[in-house]
């Protein structure tokens, strides 16, 4: 018996034709991000992996950049970690950002520098040499 939805029988693997209605063309990164935000109705943040065989990489050395979806700015932050790319997607004020880390940083080392010294903060410390 075979699936309406699908290419194979009933007691195979079920791929639905929506997922692979094209199977040798593969949407660019861009458009995944921007289909992805306005699926969601423009959250105020969100986070995702994307698989790099799920798409063209036309985002490739892009990791910190502005994107504009719609009348929404998103600032968003990419780091491959292959077989994914991983997304962190936030239309957040930098200034609400800045003060939620005065009441939320309980941390703070000192970094020396030819230049000086420099604080640098952090929401808990870190177990130093942890891989988590």
């Amino acid at each position: 018996m075979k699936c309406r939805a699908c290419n194979v029988s009933s007691r195979g693997i079920f791929i639905a034709r929506e997922l692979y209605s094209k199977p040798f063309s593969k949407p660019k990164a861009s458009e995944v991000l921007t289909s992805y935000l306005e699926q969601l109705n423009h959250p105020p943040w969100t986070s995702y992996f994307v698989k790099y065989n799920s798409i063209v990489n036309d985002q490739k050395g892009m990791s910190h950049f502005n994107w504009q979806v719609g009348k929404h700015n998103y600032h968003i932050l990419r780091t491959g970690c292959y077989p994914f790319i991983k997304y962190h997607c936030s239309r957040i004020p930098c200034l609400a950002y800045g003060i939620a880390a005065i009441f939320l940083i309980r941390h703070e080392e000192v970094v020396h520098t030819t230049n000086g010294l420099v604080k640098i903060y952090f929401l808990y410390e870190e177990k130093k040499g942890s891989f988590y």
